[in-house]
């Protein structure tokens, strides 16, 4: 059995010799570079490669594993040894998440073309691919790791195989009877044909079915009629239904013959509802949509910690690649930790660890490369700067001679800001944040000579543990009493200069528009349970970052909606550690084109506000929802990882509601035995949203275990705005926020104003 049509990819020159395959370095430091024999497997969507030494171990992965390949030395450990090999020898390959990079080095710079120009090529064709594609191949993939002797065939031993892989448990009488009705050859074995004609009886979705048939006066077609009533009706499409059923059937419908009737088939149908147009996020949202002309305060900014870590806190590696990797995720404000280093040079690492450390100059380099690649509004470096004057004076010398014209070093039109500038006037602007000396007024006004005196950290260090506290006052006896801060360094602040905070009154009364404050999570969950709602109204005129608190020594996260519930604009994250808490970030952050900026809600922009995320029933303008899901069903759902061997997954699926208080909420179905492949719920969950604007939907699928702990399968995050009514399918993402095609749920929403339940308007 060759491999299908559906790869989209003509065998050229290149991908030949890739399938011949080349003995390459492969290169983890200056003193590990092995020899592997890599090789672009004959269905060119894997490459596996082995040991010289040992022959027979090999290793595989996915072209959809890949993000991307860089060329020559842009690596770390490419740079490391770049005095042994050329530049045009070597390249690396970047997986998507958090998976290690890739470095190889060619023999001869033409073979590393090769496959530089082959997986850019493969890759291109990956991400191109729809739903109905990435299906194909995954059942591809698993025909290929069923088909044990390699012939192409698989009989029915293989085929019983195949299905326990494909988390399917299926009685052997029934199994048998598709096996038989696929094999038209009645030779025992299934290939080619047979085997797509097997795979499609076994995907046969009849819930879709029934939905289709619900609409479709003769059964077996949907005529432009039926299936506009199908939009308005069902998928509450009520923008120019007719012209957009007429795009989807242009779109979707793979019969020529439909297209010319404007009818849509059930597999048209059901390509609509597994393509982005039927995807529970609206299509719409993926766009940047938002207004982004209003001052940096009124956002949310996606925002990370100790960006430089690639671990955990103690002993972790530091590296550019976790700029990098934040950077093209849409984060728009990176930490920077420097420290005096040796020749001159301000290092970065977390300071009094036994993390690595890296060069300032080239993460300043780096933020250079990548700052604008995945959104064009500005970037906020937050400076922990722990150098001495002179090594200060060398920082701002790398900031403007490698960042130029894209550093702030002066307010937009050279006056006093009455207000903070918008993403909009920034766009491929890079801001600093962190201490200054004097005042923004002095700093436009006459040049004047001298030093700031004092703290140069801008880590909150009052209202913290005691523990914190202890280590703090540990931190504070190893520097010199006094510290003094670089005039070159303070005029590159303009509008995030750093303060210590005391009081909402205080910064009312003495603090300016430009400067803002950093709390610990410790101290602003304090400041979040005081009485009121100071600091809602605080957050709508200065900016605030919260980060994690000091003991976080493993890298984890704190929950980071109840600092978004008061406004605060920047709650920076450990980037590098999957989890809940990332799943929000990156669920709250994939709206409004990923840009890394989402606009705070109305009433949460005024400094008059009345809203109270305590007690939201007072807020001008409450206006609660209810959120009804039927979960109907699941499909092609990823074995557990580590799990025993011939086990199936038992999926459940829960709905965690993220946002103030009083919505905090989960519910969950009853688990399914032994199905992975297309278990069916079809149950009913209900919940009721007083701030809609706030909430954040998180689906969960885990499989049931009633001795331990269940086992995360998939989940998929998003704003409970961005949630299109109908029937929609949600596409499941890994623990590291990857897509696990072609994993999905299929749902049924309604969402309905509270206010209005008695005339029954749904939103």
């Amino acid at each position: 059995m060759t491999a299908p049509c559906y790869v989209r990819v003509q065998l050229d020159e290149t991908l030949q010799l890739m399938q011949v395959g080349s003995m390459m370095r492969k290169v983890k430091s200056r003193s590990w570079k092995k020899q592997r024999y890599f090789k672009l497997q004959e269905d060119c969507m894997t490459i596996w490669y082995k040991s010289k030494k040992t022959g027979n171990t090999k290793s595989t992965f996915s072209i959809s594993d890949i993000e991307t390949v860089r060329d020559g030395h842009q690596s770390e450990v490419l740079q490391s040894i770049a005095d042994e090999f050329q530049p045009e020898l070597c390249f690396t390959i970047v997986f998507h998440g958090r998976r290690g990079n890739l470095d190889l080095i060619a023999n001869t710079p033409e073979e590393a073309q090769c496959w530089i120009q082959g997986l850019e090529r493969l890759i291109e064709t990956v991400k191109n691919m729809d739903q109905k594609e990435l299906l194909d191949q995954w059942i591809w993939d698993w025909f290929k790791k069923a088909d044990k002797n390699n012939d192409g065939r698989m009989n029915f031993k293989e085929v019983q195989d195949l299905l326990k892989m494909m988390n399917v448990d299926m009685s052997e009488h029934h199994a048998y009877r598709l096996f038989q009705m696929a094999d038209k050859s009645e030779s025992g074995t299934l290939e080619g044909d047979e085997f797509v004609l097997f795979y499609k009886a076994l995907t046969q979705r009849d819930e879709v079915l029934k939905i289709f048939q619900d609409f479709s006066k003769d059964g077996k077609k949907l005529t432009l009629l039926e299936f506009v009533d199908f939009l308005r009706q069902e998928q509450l499409e009520s923008e120019n239904p007719e012209e957009f059923a007429m795009d989807l059937i242009a779109r979707y419908e793979p019969s020529e013959t439909a297209k010319k009737l404007h009818a849509l088939s059930i597999d048209g149908f059901l390509i609509y509802l597994l393509s982005a147009e039927g995807s529970i996020f609206n299509v719409s949202h993926t766009l940047l949509y938002q207004d982004m002309t209003q001052p940096l305060c009124r956002y949310f900014i996606s925002s990370s910690h100790n960006t430089y870590l690639m671990e955990d806190q103690l002993r972790g590696q530091s590296s550019v690649e976790g700029y990098i990797r934040a950077l093209k995720r849409g984060c728009r404000c990176v930490e920077v930790d420097t420290w005096d280093g040796p020749n001159g040079e301000p290092i970065v690492y977390h300071g009094h660890t036994f993390t690595s450390k890296i060069l300032f100059r080239d993460v300043v380099s780096v933020i250079n490369k990548y700052a604008f690649r995945a959104s064009k509004f500005p970037v906020i470096l937050s400076l922990e700067n722990h150098c001495s004057v002179e090594q200060q004076d060398t920082m701002a010398q790398h900031l403007k001679s490698i960042l130029g014209e894209q550093l702030v070093t002066s307010t937009l039109d050279g006056r006093i800001p009455t207000h903070l500038p918008s993403p909009e006037e920034l766009c491929g602007k890079i801001l600093l944040k962190g201490k200054k000396i004097g005042s923004l007024e002095d700093c436009l006004g006459e040049q004047r000579e001298g030093s700031y005196i004092g703290d140069l950290s801008d880590e909150e260090d009052s209202g913290g543990t005691e523990e914190e506290n202890s280590r703090n006052e540990e931190k504070r006896t190893l520097k010199k009493s006094k510290e003094r801060l670089s005039q070159a360094l303070s005029d590159c602040i303009i509008y995030c200069k750093s303060v210590q905070f005391e009081n909402f009154k205080h910064s009312k009364t003495y603090y300016k528009l430009y400067e803002m404050s950093s709390f610990t999570e410790y101290k602003a969950r304090k400041l979040v349970r005081e009485p009121g709602n100071e600091f809602v109204r605080h957050n709508a005129w200065q900016l605030t970052r919260i980060y994690p608190t000091g003991l976080r020594t493993d890298s984890s996260n704190y929950n980071p909606q109840e600092m978004w519930n008061v406004g605060c604009q920047m709650v920076a994250l450990n980037f590098q550690t999957a989890g809940v808490e990332m799943d929000l970030n990156d669920g709250l952050f994939q709206q409004n084109a990923r840009c890394g900026y989402v606009l705070k809600p109305p009433f949460m922009r005024s400094v008059d506000t009345n809203y109270n995320p305590d007690q939201p029933l007072d807020t001008e303008g409450y206006s609660p929802v209810t959120l009804s899901i039927q979960v109907i069903s699941a499909q092609q759902l990823p074995k557990v990882e580590n799990s025993k061997e011939g086990s199936i997954v038992d999926p459940l699926v829960r709905v965690e509601i993220f946002g103030v208080p009083i919505d905090q909420t989960k519910q969950e179905t009853k688990y399914i035995d032994n199905n992975g492949f297309n278990p069916l719920w079809n149950e009913k969950l209900h919940f009721k949203i007083h701030v809609p604007e706030l909430a954040l939907v998180r689906f969960v699928v885990e499989d049931y275990d009633k001795t331990t702990r269940n086992d995360f399968v998939g989940q998929y995050t998003l704003p409970f705005k961005s949630i299109k009514s109908g029937y929609r399918h949600i596409h499941l993402l890994s623990k590291d926020g990857m897509k696990i095609a072609p994993a999905s749920l299929f749902v049924f929403i309604r969402i309905m104003d509270v206010a209005s339940l008695v005339q029954g308007t749904e939103v």
